[in-house]
């Protein structure tokens, strides 16, 4: 056994701040500043991006005609699942307001209204054939839109049902 000398306290095994050389904490608090900064710019920048108007007008240009559904479950579905983007009845949401996510909604919707519109039948049509392989194959509704609008995902029946109803309404 060793015995401590009189008059001083034992040693903490722990590691004290004043024994930190000077070095790792300079460079602890130049990456705090650096991370604290860099924090600061990107709130900046989203808070900046809210001032481009791209993807906040919201409009909905007037229904010139539907097609001839096969039956009103088939509309239904398709309603549900792929209207926001291939009609003229686009339901906006709260998240559509907020860049850049408002920006990646319109440019979606402006793709799908422009491949295939059901509001402007029969012109609005021209990839009718491709509609049902395109759900068959799982590429419609895309994963990021049902992750975002859950309501939007078909069960195996639904899309199975959505398929025929889309062939029997617009051929294959």
């Amino acid at each position: 056994m060793v015995a401590e000398p009189q008059g001083r306290a034992p040693q903490d095994t722990a590691l004290l701040v004043r024994d930190v050389p000077v070095s790792i904490l300079v460079r602890a608090r130049w990456v705090a500043w650096f991370a604290m900064g860099a924090i600061g710019v990107l709130l900046l920048v989203f808070l900046a991006a809210q001032l481009v108007p791209y993807g906040r007008t919201h409009g909905n240009p007037p229904v010139v005609q539907e097609p001839a559904w096969d039956s009103a479950q088939t509309r239904t579905l398709f309603a549900r699942a792929c209207n926001d983007c291939h009609s003229n009845e686009t339901e906006w949401s709260r998240l559509s307001n907020v860049a850049p996510l408002s920006w990646l909604t319109q440019w979606a919707i402006d793709e799908g209204r422009n491949v295939f519109n059901v509001s402007e039948w029969p012109s609005g049509g021209r990839k009718a054939g491709n509609i049902a392989g395109s759900v068959q194959r799982g590429q419609m509704p895309p994963e990021i839109y049902v992750s975002l609008y859950p309501e939007a995902r078909l069960t195996p029946t639904e899309q199975q049902a959505l398929i025929r109803g889309l062939r029997a309404t617009f051929g294959d």
